[in-house]
């Protein structure tokens, strides 16, 4: 391991070095394993937050006051410690630039994470696909890469677009409301550009994006979700 990084207070970013790697699509995750003293073990899946052509692998970690695994990861990790990963792995969850767009991705809270990678690739290959995202999060100090994204949307002319759905700081002129059908009907593409899209976050929040978005004409065939429950990692 070559890093620990605080994204957010609940959030690190873990800065992996690992000889021999195969490689991976933006999109994919894999799995950890952690063995205690006594032989008890606990595994959790993480999505990978590098894209394919950064020169080390980044796992982000949101800590869960109840999970077996993040609350090492976060807390008692410490740079130089092994870990074991089993991975990439899946192909569903998966965007490369050959596959087009429009690209329109959303995530909330930590669903952001594979979302990132793929915003990575696109940015590496210099990309010209029209591209959307729309990340929501509780406030903007729950805002993970907060900085990255901002750059991207600032420099890089992304069309990044945030939410805060608990708090918001004086000035805000962004949007302050839960992702639902009206907003996906302001930000999304039109259902007549057939865009690729890719929805990442707890599973009421996928569930609502996805619906809304079938019920604005979206095909849902074009739509890939991955989701995590609240018992997590």
């Amino acid at each position: 391991m070559l890093q620990l990084v605080d994204e957010t207070a609940r959030t690190k970013s873990i800065v992996l070095d690992l000889p021999g790697w195969a490689g991976h699509h933006a999109g994919q995750h894999v799995d950890v394993r952690l063995t205690a003293e006594d032989g008890y073990q606990a595994q959790r899946s993480y999505s990978i937050a590098s894209a394919p052509e950064d020169g080390s692998i980044v796992l982000t970690v949101e800590r869960l006051d109840d999970g077996e695994v993040s609350p090492y990861l976060t807390d008692e990790l410490r740079a130089g410690d092994a870990l074991e990963l089993r991975g990439p792995i899946g192909d569903y969850f998966v965007w490369e630039e050959r596959l087009g767009g429009p690209l329109f991705l959303v995530g909330g809270g930590s669903g952001v994470v594979p979302l990132r990678a793929m915003l990575r690739h696109y940015v590496a290959v210099g990309s010209a696909v029209p591209l959307r995202v729309l990340y929501s999060s509780r406030s903007l100090e729950d805002v993970i890469y907060r900085e990255e994204l901002t750059r991207m949307r600032d420099e890089k002319g992304i069309d990044i677009r945030f939410t805060l759905t608990r708090q918001q700081p004086a000035g805000w002129d962004g949007y302050a409301r839960r992702i639902d059908r009206a907003l996906l009907a302001e930000v999304a593409f039109p259902s007549d550009d057939r865009p690729r899209t890719y929805i990442c976050g707890p599973t009421g929040f996928v569930e609502a994006a996805a619906g809304g978005l079938v019920e604005l004409g979206h095909d849902p065939s074009s739509i890939r979700t991955e989701r995590f429950g609240p018992s997590g990692a």
